[in-house]
């Protein structure tokens, strides 16, 4: 099976952050942080979270191989302090889409997305060879745009209006990185 190469994922160190592959028992920290309404207003998905979504999500996705999720730690302490994941993988056209989450409200606005998002994307490049790393996000959600664009992401797309929350039209951003043919013949 194509995916069975890509279970034992490496940890990933970085100045400010360690990323350590995803566990179990790491569920009732997801749910807390996904349910958490500061971390909630920034997901198109907004349906309160649960175990059985998260054990489900771990069992069907992330067991499977089509998404690679990792826990964003302090590099020091290694606290937990959010999650990042690669979901979506699309073997044959060498893509997936990004998704990243501050779950403790003090570790934000201090680069720790930025370096995570970089990580990743340098990770999901050379170590999982993927091509292009796509992100969609909410127009409006300065800080994470801002950091996107710091980890080599260019907007592609507009779509306004694109869904409706709490009553109300959203536009949503497109997002994407791709390596270059160069960096892909390095490899």
């Amino acid at each position: 099976m194509e995916n069975e190469r890509w279970k034992n994922q490496p940890v990933i160190m970085g100045e400010k952050v360690r990323l350590r592959p995803i566990e179990m028992e790491d569920t009732d920290r997801i749910v807390h942080w996904r349910n958490t309404p500061s971390v909630r207003q920034n997901f198109i998905f907004r349906q309160p979270f649960t175990r059985e979504m998260h054990n489900g999500w771990m069992k069907n996705k992330v067991a499977t191989g089509q998404v690679i999720q990792y826990i964003i730690e302090t590099a020091g302490d290694q606290r937990p302090i959010g999650s990042v994941y690669l979901r979506d993988i699309d073997w044959e056209n060498s893509c997936a889409e990004y998704g990243i989450f501050i779950g403790e409200e003090e570790a934000r606005g201090h680069g720790i997305g930025t370096e995570t998002a970089c990580r990743l994307v340098k990770e999901g490049g050379e170590t999982w060879g993927r091509h292009q790393i796509y992100i969609r996000l909410l127009k409006g959600n300065e800080p994470a745009y801002h950091a996107y664009q710091k980890a080599g992401f260019v907007q592609e797309g507009l779509f306004q209006d694109m869904i409706r929350l709490e009553g109300e039209y959203c536009d949503v951003i497109f997002m994407a990185v791709l390596r270059t043919e160069e960096e892909e013949d390095e490899f």
